[in-house]
């Protein structure tokens, strides 16, 4: 599951994982303690939180290698290979040097989804979405900052050929608290194997 913060994409990866009796690997946000003065300050946060974020990943991904691979369905509310986007939009020139140092020695073998879906939405819907939620982070997040991050995103699936992606307009449609909507999605992911796939539906809601 990959999108923009706001976008759904955990509580989405929560309501998968209990459809498909599945475990769940979730980014640790909330045990990122560089990330509220990240949103807050900017700058003098950057790294520690992209470090925080690098070596919590890497510990995830380790912890599953050494487990049961084929064991169970497993869904994630983040793609590693995106850990990169991060790093490239909020580091400065020598910091992102020092990241990709770090990474490199790190030297990690993270697999390949067999799907991953990316729910795009506009700015505006996003900030709507975290205005709701109203989250400590989510209060200093700057409409600024998400121009930039979902056109990072943008850019980034626009290049993404490791497998199958299912790109999502979840701007009209709440698969997370409408199940008519979930529905629509789920059955769309169901039927993606393979390819590139552009889910554009119209909200059960409005409909």
């Amino acid at each position: 599951m990959e999108g923009a913060i706001g976008v759904g994409k955990t509580a989405l990866a929560r309501r998968l994982a209990d459809s498909l009796s599945a475990d769940l690997i979730l980014e640790e946000v909330a045990e990122n303690p560089f990330l509220e003065r990240f949103y807050r300050d900017g700058r003098s946060a950057a790294l520690p939180a992209q470090m925080f974020f690098l070596f919590s990943r890497a510990r995830q991904i380790e912890a599953m290698r050494q487990s049961d691979l084929f064991s169970n369905v497993r869904i994630s509310d983040y793609l590693f290979t995106r850990d990169r986007l991060f790093a490239e939009l909020n580091l400065d020139p020598e910091e992102l040097k020092l990241y990709e140092q770090i990474a490199d020695n790190l030297a990690i073998d993270a697999p390949v989804p067999n799907l991953v879906i990316y729910l795009q939405a506009s700015v505006d819907v996003i900030m709507q979405r975290l205005a709701r939620r109203n989250t400590t982070c989510d209060r200093f997040v700057e409409r600024a900052y998400l121009e930039k991050l979902t056109e990072a995103y943008a850019r980034f699936f626009h290049n993404y050929d490791d497998g199958p992606l299912l790109i999502v307009n979840a701007s009209q449609i709440d698969p997370v608290n409408n199940d008519a909507d979930y529905e629509q999605l789920f059955r769309q992911i169901e039927r993606t194997t393979g390819g590139r796939h552009f889910f554009n539906p119209v909200s059960a809601a409005l409909a």
